[in-house]
Parts: structure tokens; sequence; C-alpha cells
């Protein structure tokens, strides 16, 4: 039996993987099972198995994007979905590298995520400065690129974009006038829905250039330009005092080594009664490394922090930490959403780029919610406040403020 086969033999229990060489020969393994698919993969050349062995995802991610790593039955999504669900991350499953390359990994990954403000803008660009087409083929209307909150599982992804947006502003405890900083506000949106929503005044920072134009568009288009203003700024470089001040999906891109200097920065902008509130991915485990095929294609500088290295970034800034949530599945089932649009996309998206963007695309898509289905990853909204009494002392202001929200 080839390496190949004794590898994935050894992560294929449940459900049924049939792999064929590049000489013809098949190998069947696994078991039926109701919960995983069946997938069939054919590898077109002899020196792929190799490579996926010496480093497992990102040598299956470039065979699949350069069509080395063919699926013949089920597709992407399926493959990973089988993988990962015969090694979820609280069994201590998981597709390891070799030890020469996870060492290496290791040292080029945290030198990696040591994000200057230069290296950050341009990081930024890697991912957010793509095509404005390509985000309106997955994301929903408000191009809100980040975990949305699932109330019903059952619900469309806009619903949850939506109740996303109430949720985090129902832990601001909003009135209106008041002043509120948006760091990494994307195109808008939530900066927008503030205001909207509470009448608050919001100043929205960004490293993306492209996102900053439709942002500021937005603004105007709805004619409230005066009130929300949108900068290309670091947050480093950000002045003023805000009463609030709001982060969604932009921790993962400051890097560990800056994270006291974001939170001291955040208390030294928040007023004596302020709110904050971060919401980022996370890992449920132990701090670690970002995989290869992630910096490397999609998040270069990207980081996904542990909780604990969230709690020793602000532990020092006497910062009242007044509430943590967990998100588990909900990136998950937002993933599903956009992948499943993106799949529906194809041709446009292959027209606007080419075919190995599209199976690069869909490769992140597929790695991205089985990391959070399975693996793990999660969602963290962690907020804090400069005084102990700011925050009430029990949750139940929160879902009373969602329902006023989405009432309004």
């Amino acid at each position: 039996m080839a390496l190949i086969d004794r590898f994935l033999a050894a992560q294929v229990k449940r459900g049924q993987l049939s792999v064929t060489h590049a000489n013809g020969r098949t190998v069947q393994m696994g078991s039926p099972d109701p919960d995983l698919p069946s997938v069939a993969i054919r590898f077109t050349d002899a020196a792929t198995p190799g490579r996926i062995v010496r480093h497992p995802a990102l040598g299956a991610a470039e065979a699949f994007m350069d069509g080395r790593l063919v699926i013949d039955r089920g597709d992407i999504r399926d493959l990973v979905n089988l993988l990962k669900g015969n090694t979820p991350w609280e069994r201590g499953g998981g597709l390891k590298p070799s030890l020469p390359i996870t060492l290496l990994d290791g040292v080029v990954h945290r030198l990696d995520r040591i994000n200057m403000a230069r290296r950050s803008k341009k990081n930024v660009a890697h991912h957010y400065d793509l095509s404005d087409r390509l985000y309106d083929l997955f994301l929903d209307a408000d191009r809100q690129y980040s975990c949305a909150y699932f109330t019903d599982p059952a619900n469309t992804l806009e619903r949850a974009q939506e109740d996303k947006k109430a949720h985090i502003a129902a832990k601001l405890l909003l009135r209106p006038g008041m002043r509120v900083l948006d760091i990494g506000c994307g195109w808008g949106g939530m900066a927008l829905y503030l205001h909207a929503k509470t009448g608050a005044e919001v100043l929205g920072v960004t490293l993306s250039e492209e996102q900053l134009k439709v942002a500021r568009a937005r603004a105007a288009a709805a004619g409230v330009a005066d009130k929300v203003r949108f900068e290309l700024i670091d947050y480093r470089a950000v002045t003023g005092s805000f009463d609030r001040i709001v982060s969604v999906g932009m921790f993962e891109h400051v890097g560990p080594a800056h994270y006291q200097a974001f939170f001291r920065q955040c208390h030294r902008l928040l007023s004596d009664d302020g709110v904050m509130l971060l919401h980022t991915i996370g890992r449920m485990g132990k701090p670690g490394t970002t995989d290869t095929f992630t910096t490397k294609y999609i998040f270069p500088g990207g980081y996904n922090p542990a909780l604990s290295e969230i709690v020793r970034g602000y532990e020092g800034t006497k910062f009242f930490p007044t509430d943590i949530e967990v998100l588990r599945l909900h990136y998950a089932l937002t993933i599903d959403h956009w992948y499943d649009r993106t799949v529906a996309a194809r041709e446009r998206i292959v027209a606007l780029y080419d075919e190995r963007f599209y199976q690069m695309w869909t490769f992140y898509l597929a790695g991205a919610a089985a990391a959070f289905r399975t693996g793990g990853m999660c969602n963290y909204q962690v907020q804090l406040s400069k005084q102990r009494l700011t925050v009430p002392l029990t949750r139940d202001y929160i879902g009373e403020a969602e329902r006023r929200l989405r009432r309004g």
C-alpha cells in the first residue's frame, strides 16, 4: 500500500473514500456512514500524493487548485467534511504536516504575524481589495464579511446578519448622540446600522482603500455622511474620545505581538463610562499557528487568537471584562451560505478571475466551515468597560434591546 493510502486510511474510518492513483490503481477505505459523505478522488500525477503526505493542507489545496487532485464523486466540501468529520478537534484529530515542515511553519508564522503598520495595510489589501463583484456574489446585500448570528439555524443569511448587528448593538448600550469608533469598518454596514438604529455618530476606520470607497459612497447615498464618517487610518493613529468602540472581524489581523498595544489604545480612546465590544474568530484551545494555505493564499499575517491570548492582551489595562460570549457553530452556518452562493456563481467567478482562483476560493470556504463545525475554531464576543457599573448586572438587557432593534 502506498504511503498516501496508509495516511488516508488512518484518517478515514467513517464514511467512504475512493482513491485512484495516476497509474489507474484504485483503493477503497472507510465504511458507509449516514452522517458523512462518500467521496472519490483521483490523482493525475505520481508526485502529488507525496506532497500531500508531507504537507496535508497546503499540498491538497495546491493540487486541487492545479487540477492534480480531481474529485470525481462529491465536491471539495464533501472531501473536507469527510476528513475533518473523522478527526474532530475534541478527540485530538487533525492532519499534521511532517515534523520538519511543522517546525519551519511555526517560525515563519510567528514572524509573519508581526503586523507593523505598513505590513498591515499590505496584508489587508491582499484580501479585502479583491473585486467588489466577487463579494457581491456570495455575501449578503449589506456585505457583512464576518460571522452571522443564527437565532434559528434555518434562518436566511440576510436574517442572520441583521440579527448579528442587533446582537452587537444591544451589547453596546447605545444612546442618540454617542460617539462610536468602528475599528475595521469593512464596507460600512455596521456603522450605518448603528447610526440608523440608535442615532449614534460613528467613525469607521479601515486599511482597505476599496472598502473605504464603498463605505463613503453608502453614507453619502443615505444622506448621513456628516454623522457616519469613514477614514483610511490605522487604529494606532486614531485620536479623540469615544463613548463606544466596536471591532468586528479585524482583531484577527492585529497579531499577538500587538494585542497589548491594541487594548491600550482602545482604553485611551474610550471615555470613562465607555463600553467596548470585540468580535473575533478565536481558538477554543491553546495558542497555535495559522495554517500555511491560509497565510499564503487568503490572509497573510492573519492569526486567530486563543481566549487566553485575548485576556492577556487586556488584563493590564484596567478594563473590566463584563461579558464574554462564545459563538460555536454560527460561523459554520454562515460559511455554508457563502459556499453555496459561490458554487452557484461559478461561471461568473471564473470569468472574473480564472478556474484556479475559483478552486482556491471553494477550498478556503470548505475548510473554514469545517474548522468551525468539527475543528477548534469559534467566535468570541468580548465586552469590556472602564467602570464596573456601566453595564447592567445581568444579561437580560441584551435580549430586550435586540427585540427593540428588530422592531425599529
